[in-house]
């Protein structure tokens, strides 16, 4: 188990394509998908509401509300196995974390359109960890001002990808609609909340 650092402009990325066991990863992907307290939540984009293109839930050791989208989620304590994943994560990475928001794309038509996570609580510099369970999606990034080439990584069952430097000031990324994909995934985001 190793961070593979991936190049790339104005930022940081490291990926360990195998950083949780295949049983590992079985085993909290079911567990997530039935113990969790997820959200199907109404986002307003350019004026008209409709429900999230997926589902979600925000777990954290600090009372502080996470504000993104319009929206303002109340944090739940962490569920056991997502702090054990949190600890695991921090001693590998060195970094800490103190928060958790997790999607649930519960089918390729589920998705998350282009951003970045640079909302004035995380920070300059964000250092994002994120988990990926379940089937495997294609992850999109492209830059925000350069010519920069666009890039895609599929991430896998059990995998973690690490975003940190001026990534998320310089860049965007984005999950697509996979309509022949008919099976979940789950992405857990742990970040600083300051």
């Amino acid at each position: 188990m190793a961070l593979k650092i991936i190049p790339i402009v104005d930022g940081e990325l490291a990926i360990d394509e195998d950083f949780l066991s295949l049983a590992q990863a079985d085993n909290l992907l079911e567990l997530f998908l039935t113990e969790l307290p997820w959200r199907h939540d109404q986002i307003t984009v350019f004026g008209k509401s409709h429900l999230m293109p997926r589902m979600h839930c925000y777990q954290s050791e600090i009372s502080i509300n996470y504000q993104y989208s319009n929206l303002s989620l109340t944090p739940d304590s962490y569920h056991p196995k997502v702090l054990q994943l949190k600890r695991y994560i921090e001693a590998v990475t060195g970094v800490s974390y103190n928060a958790v928001l997790i999607n649930l794309y519960r089918n390729g038509l589920d998705k998350m359109g282009w951003h970045s996570d640079d909302e004035p609580a995380l920070g300059t510099n964000p250092s994002i960890a994120s988990i990926s369970l379940g089937v495997e999606r294609c992850f999109k990034l492209r830059h925000k001002q350069k010519d920069a080439a666009d890039m895609s990584l599929e991430l896998a069952h059990g995998s973690l990808l690490q975003m940190s430097g001026s990534l998320q000031a310089n860049w965007q990324h984005s999950l697509p609609v996979r309509k022949r994909i008919s099976l979940a995934r789950i992405n857990l985001t742990f970040r600083y909340i300051k």
